[in-house]
């Protein structure tokens, strides 16, 4: 039970380095997305964006996550990245 136990904790770790990694990726993406933005006179956030991105990611979400926790992970993630990237 307890090689169990810690498999299931690096599983665990192993997924939440996973996770900074992609947010890492993801704040790389927008930050370069922001720049073309910037040299074509385009606004850094797009609210329609933002809510097609909850849509999405709303129909792709198949839980546990509820979908007000799956809210709360948007909302997070697009302030963390407006925060991260100085647009907010």
């Amino acid at each position: 039970m307890r090689a169990q136990f810690d498999a299931i904790r690096e599983q665990i770790a192993l997924n939440d380095e996973a996770i900074v990694a992609a947010v890492n990726h993801r704040l790389e993406l927008v930050a370069e997305l922001w720049q073309l933005k910037g040299q074509l006179g385009l606004d850094t956030v797009d609210p329609d964006r933002e809510r097609r991105l909850r849509e999405r990611l709303a129909a792709a979400s198949v839980g546990p996550l509820t979908p007000e926790g799956l809210d709360r992970l948007v909302t997070d993630l697009l302030d963390l990245t407006k925060r991260e990237l100085g647009a907010a």
